[in-house]
Protein backbone atom coordinates (compact mmCIF):
# COMPACT_ATOMS: atom_id res chain seq x y z
CA UNK A 1 0.00 0.00 0.00
CA UNK A 2 1.40 3.72 -1.11
CA UNK A 3 1.54 5.82 1.92
CA UNK A 4 -0.44 8.83 1.88
CA UNK A 5 1.16 12.62 1.61
CA UNK A 6 0.93 14.18 5.16
CA UNK A 7 0.58 17.38 2.80
CA UNK A 8 -2.97 15.65 1.59
CA UNK A 9 -4.02 16.21 5.35
CA UNK A 10 -3.04 19.92 5.99
CA UNK A 11 -6.29 21.19 8.22
CA UNK A 12 -7.51 24.92 7.99
CA UNK A 13 -5.96 27.78 9.98
CA UNK A 14 -8.33 27.26 13.78
CA UNK A 15 -8.36 23.43 13.45
CA UNK A 16 -6.90 20.17 13.08
CA UNK A 17 -6.61 16.74 11.05
CA UNK A 18 -7.26 13.83 13.67
CA UNK A 19 -6.06 10.48 12.79
CA UNK A 20 -8.24 7.98 14.45
CA UNK A 21 -10.17 4.27 14.79
CA UNK A 22 -13.90 3.83 15.60
CA UNK A 23 -12.72 1.92 18.82
CA UNK A 24 -9.92 4.30 20.26
CA UNK A 25 -11.15 5.73 23.51
CA UNK A 26 -8.51 8.16 23.87
CA UNK A 27 -9.76 9.62 20.27
CA UNK A 28 -13.61 9.85 21.34
CA UNK A 29 -12.58 11.80 24.67
CA UNK A 30 -10.10 13.87 22.91
CA UNK A 31 -13.11 14.64 19.57
CA UNK A 32 -15.78 15.12 23.01
CA UNK A 33 -12.85 18.02 24.47
CA UNK A 34 -12.54 19.50 20.72
CA UNK A 35 -16.49 19.79 20.35
CA UNK A 36 -17.39 21.01 23.98
CA UNK A 37 -14.48 23.52 23.30
CA UNK A 38 -15.40 24.39 19.82
CA UNK A 39 -12.29 23.55 17.80
CA UNK A 40 -12.92 22.37 14.12
CA UNK A 41 -11.66 19.33 13.22
CA UNK A 42 -11.88 16.47 10.61
CA UNK A 43 -11.39 13.13 11.56
CA UNK A 44 -9.70 10.30 9.00
CA UNK A 45 -10.26 6.70 10.19
CA UNK A 46 -6.82 5.28 10.05
CA UNK A 47 -8.94 1.68 8.88
CA UNK A 48 -11.03 2.82 6.15
CA UNK A 49 -8.46 5.66 4.47
CA UNK A 50 -6.43 4.25 1.94
CA UNK A 51 -2.65 4.83 2.73
CA UNK A 52 -3.09 6.16 5.98
CA UNK A 53 -2.42 3.67 8.60
CA UNK A 54 1.22 3.97 6.67
CA UNK A 55 1.39 7.34 7.13
CA UNK A 56 0.21 7.30 11.03
CA UNK A 57 3.19 4.30 10.95
CA UNK A 58 5.66 6.95 9.70
CA UNK A 59 4.63 9.53 11.91
CA UNK A 60 4.70 7.38 15.29
CA UNK A 61 8.10 5.77 14.44
CA UNK A 62 6.26 2.35 13.31
CA UNK A 63 3.45 2.43 15.05
CA UNK A 64 0.09 3.26 14.42
CA UNK A 65 -1.02 5.24 17.44
CA UNK A 66 -4.26 7.32 17.65
CA UNK A 67 -5.48 10.47 17.59
CA UNK A 68 -2.72 11.23 15.31
CA UNK A 69 -3.15 15.16 15.21
CA UNK A 70 -1.86 17.61 12.12
CA UNK A 71 -2.04 20.96 12.84
CA UNK A 72 -2.17 24.27 10.32
CA UNK A 73 1.53 24.98 10.07
CA UNK A 74 2.00 20.42 9.19
CA UNK A 75 3.25 20.19 12.52
CA UNK A 76 2.04 16.78 13.96
CA UNK A 77 1.47 15.31 18.04
CA UNK A 78 0.36 11.71 18.91
CA UNK A 79 -2.11 11.80 21.55
CA UNK A 80 -1.97 15.78 22.85
CA UNK A 81 -4.05 16.83 25.42
CA UNK A 82 -6.89 19.78 24.81
CA UNK A 83 -4.57 22.56 26.27
CA UNK A 84 -1.42 21.00 23.97
CA UNK A 85 -3.92 21.33 20.59
CA UNK A 86 -5.14 24.78 21.98
CA UNK A 87 -1.38 25.69 22.61
CA UNK A 88 -0.71 24.67 19.16
CA UNK A 89 -2.81 26.53 17.41
CA UNK A 90 -2.64 29.66 19.16
CA UNK A 91 0.66 29.60 18.04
Amino acid sequence: MTTAPLTDFIPAEGSITMFSTEWCGYCKRLKLMLDTSGIGYTEVNIETTPGTPELVEQINGGNQTVPTVVYPDGSVATNPSLRDVQASLAR
